[in-house]
């Protein structure tokens, strides 16, 4: 049956498509690859499906070697790979240590290009990719300014390997959800408290990768968007000027 691996494992988005991969019962192995081997672990209580944990940071080079290591001793037949791993932080630039800005990029960027390319070799027809991207992927984004630049590497990354991919029938699709119950936003806090304040609607992850899981299967869907707030704001950033959309933010934010 091949196996599924899914970054960014140990908690929210990535934790909740873990949960959903071994509801479909497809995989003989789940690989779920995170920094903490704890949680990682846990997960081998909570699924059906033979967990695999395979403790890694992302964000530092070495991880990709090991990584390769691995894939190279078990010549695995992916059938699924999530990438889930990734973080933002709120504050202008100023707020914002450009260490932490850079570790951004490199963990929703680097990373994910690396774990995707990494990966596709030991990939066969029928096979997908799901990178999780975001909202701020389709506009600038004041405040959350380096966080939406990675997302936007990812959308427009993941479109375009998508079409390269077709004569080798893998899917990639990115995932655009809007505010999510996660703790991305307890990793999101600096010391500019007030950067973001308003957020219109709030989902629950397990709904999101829910909406993400049938899309999957849709032959045409190179994009999931979850919820018909977030599917209007996309068609709005579409049709009107970014210098508008950045001003409605600015307002909704309490900025001037």
């Amino acid at each position: 049956m091949g196996i599924a691996i899914v970054t960014g494992a140990s908690s929210g988005m990535g934790r909740e498509f873990v949960y959903a991969l071994d509801k479909e019962k497809k995989y003989d192995e789940i690989w779920v690859i995170a920094r903490r081997e704890d949680r990682l672990a846990s997960l081998k209580d909570e699924c059906n499906t033979p967990i695999i944990p395979i403790p890694l940071d992302l964000s530092v080079t070495e991880s990709f070697d090991t990584y390769r290591c691995i894939l190279q001793d078990k010549n695995p037949d992916v059938k699924v790979l999530v990438n889930a791993s990734g973080f933002g932080k709120f504050g202008t630039y100023k707020d914002i240590d450009p260490a932490v800005s850079c570790n951004m990029i490199d963990l929703n960027c680097k990373a994910l290009m690396c774990m995707t390319e990494y990966t596709l070799p030991y990939m066969k027809e029928g096979s997908y990719v799901m990178q999780l991207d975001s909202l701020s992927s389709f506009q600038p984004v004041p405040y959350i300014g380096v966080y939406g630049a990675t997302k936007a590497f990812v959308l427009s990354y993941s479109r375009a390997l998508n079409v390269e991919l077709k004569p080798r029938g893998i899917k990639v699709m990115a995932i655009c959800p809007g505010w999510v119950k996660t703790e991305f936003f307890e990793q999101s806090k600096t010391d500019c408290k007030d950067a973001v304040t308003y957020y219109n609607v709030m989902y629950e992850a397990k709904d999101v990768v829910a909406t993400a899981m049938k899309d999957m299967y849709k032959k045409n869907k190179d994009v999931s968007i979850h919820g018909l707030p977030v599917k209007l704001q996309v068609l709005g950033v579409k049709l009107l000027p970014h210098k508008l959309i950045m001003k409605i933010w600015m307002k909704q934010q309490k900025h001037s």
